[in-house]
């Protein structure tokens, strides 16, 4: 009898995680989404229904999976004080393998600026391609997306002051200018002048853009979710690590555009 009461009591403060599906159900739709997204830039024949199938699998396992999440850290109370710092350690090191891909970009980008092939006529931008004015919508842009930043962090520190209504408003302003900044982005994208395939220029255009434009997409569903939080009362002043976790995330969003803003449309125009 002692032996069964002492198994049922948890020595350690790390939350051992119950056996879940929802971990190899999103690592199989995420191989599924990959390899049906390089069958469907080669055409295969319906590799694009299959694709939104592989999304839609993707998108619903992860839900499903920070739904548990979120469950056992609100309501079953597993996120002790080490349990967060594990966290907190790991999304750390998600920002910084984020960086270093940007860094990828950068590099390629920086590699073909500041020494441009005789192919390119040894100029940039190459000859017949006419950058943006970076004076004009990715102008906005950068005031819009600091100005989120600004935002998200004053409903943060309403939060940690118990301020209710501030950080309300505070995450709904940050959403709603993330979603202008991508329709703006999508803007730009249909009036420019070039496209992706127009040499190295517009390769790493797009391509450092794009992925930037896909984070903000990724922050804003975060921070969305955060949103829905704090409306639903599962945020404390002292146990917002998701929240907080979102918020770190788009201030490295914030500091990438910074870099691609001066570097790819100052500079490089």
């Amino acid at each position: 009898m002692t032996n069964i009461t002492r198994s049922n009591f948890q020595f350690h403060p790390f939350h051992l995680v119950s056996p879940s599906p929802w971990p190899i159900n999103t690592s199989l739709s995420l191989l599924a989404l990959t390899t049906l997204g390089v069958l469907t830039m080669h055409s295969f024949t319906y590799a694009n229904n299959f694709l939104l199938i592989a999304f839609i699998c993707l998108i619903s396992s992860m839900s499903l999976w920070f739904r548990d999440v979120i469950s056992e850290g609100t309501y079953l109370g597993n996120h002790t004080l080490a349990v967060q710092r594990g966290l907190n350690m790991g999304i750390g090191l998600f920002i910084v393998s984020e960086a270093l891909f940007f860094l990828g970009i950068f590099w390629a980008y920086f590699h073909s600026t500041l020494s441009p092939t005789i192919e390119m006529g040894a100029h940039w931008p190459p000859m017949g391609i006419d950058a943006i004015n970076p004076f004009e919508l990715p102008l906005l842009n950068t005031i819009i997306l600091l100005s989120s930043g600004v935002t998200i962090t004053y409903a943060h520190h309403s939060l940690i002051q118990g301020y209710r209504r501030g950080a309300l408003y505070g995450t709904m302003y940050t959403v709603l200018l993330a979603l202008i900044f991508t329709v703006l982005q999508g803007v730009e994208y249909t009036v420019s002048s070039f496209t992706i395939s127009d040499s190295i220029f517009g390769s790493c255009f797009y391509f450092g853009t794009g992925f930037h434009g896909l984070h903000v997409m990724i922050g804003t569903a975060f921070i969305a979710v955060g949103l829905w939080r704090i409306l639903a009362y599962h945020l404390t002043d002292n146990h917002h690590l998701g929240f907080e976790s979102s918020i770190l995330y788009w201030h490295f969003v914030d500091i990438v555009w910074l870099f691609l803003y001066i570097s790819v449309y100052y500079w490089g125009s």
